[in-house]
């Protein structure tokens, strides 16, 4: 399924990391989630886990519903599973490619890595 992923802070996200707690299943849970459009999730069987895929590489991830996502959109906390997928062309804003980046989403049987690991496979 085609999609726009978009990235951003979560608050969560924001209460595991101040804790110092990055490398903790809590953090794995919030961050290495991809949120969809509820009708989007069951249109690709309500799977436990998806890979998400840009034209930067690819990562699996949780999956859950949201009823905050509009339809063809996802949303994945920023932090190493998003970033594995991100473009960090600037298009000279100095930001990487945060918002609006187009992608695709299927089930997944994979594992979603733990934060140590997938930093160990994609940026080592």
């Amino acid at each position: 399924m085609k999609v726009t992923l978009n990235t951003g802070s979560t608050i969560v996200q924001g209460i595991v990391t101040k804790g110092g707690d990055k490398m903790t299943p809590a953090y794995k849970e919030e961050c290495g989630r991809c949120r969809l459009n509820p009708d989007d999730f069951k249109e690709i069987g309500k799977p436990e886990k998806i890979k998400v895929a840009t034209e930067t590489g690819s990562v699996v991830v949780f999956a859950s519903p949201d009823d905050a996502m509009r339809k063809g959109e996802i949303f994945i906390p920023r932090g190493p599973w998003a970033n594995a997928v991100v473009s960090e062309n600037t298009f000279n804003t100095g930001s990487c490619f945060y918002k609006g980046m187009a992608a695709s989403v299927e089930p997944s049987d994979s594992e979603v890595l733990e934060c140590d690991e997938l930093i160990r496979n994609y940026y080592c």
